[in-house]
């Protein structure tokens, strides 16, 4: 079995989302979602809109995604993959060659994001439309 692991917040779960989540799957036959704690959104300067639970429960719904666990350290990927024996580690493309040292235990890959959605994007939009 191949095993795939992504990292992120997923607030604001929309269908760019669905679709990285997708893509992601088809690298593999096993799907492990490292979903960021509210305190590691703190510590990372971000406020999710929905609490880590809700968001984790959204993503558990989704057919693609296998496993959910909880991402609390910029650190703890290498140890991720390990744990979970993950044959990949994907990330979206604006993450490219932040995480290229991983490749020394797995295949590292960085797929495009969704032109034109994206979590920022609905944030900003809201804004304007009040």
């Amino acid at each position: 079995m191949k095993r795939v692991i992504t990292y992120g917040t997923f607030d604001l779960l929309h269908w760019g989302h669905i679709r990285l989540l997708k893509r992601a799957k088809e690298q593999g036959d096993y799907l492990i979602v490292a979903l960021s704690a509210d305190e590691f959104n703190e510590i990372k300067g971000k406020k999710a809109y929905h609490p880590y639970e809700e968001r984790r429960m959204m993503l558990e719904a989704i057919r693609y995604v296998d496993l959910v666990i909880p991402e609390c350290t910029w650190g703890q990927k290498r140890s991720d993959i390990i744990k979970y024996q993950a044959d990949v580690f994907l990330m979206g493309d604006d993450w490219v060659n932040k995480f290229d040292e991983l490749s020394d235990i797995c295949e590292v890959v960085y797929l495009p994001r969704t032109e034109g959605i994206s979590t920022s994007k609905i944030k900003n939009d809201l804004e304007i439309n009040k």
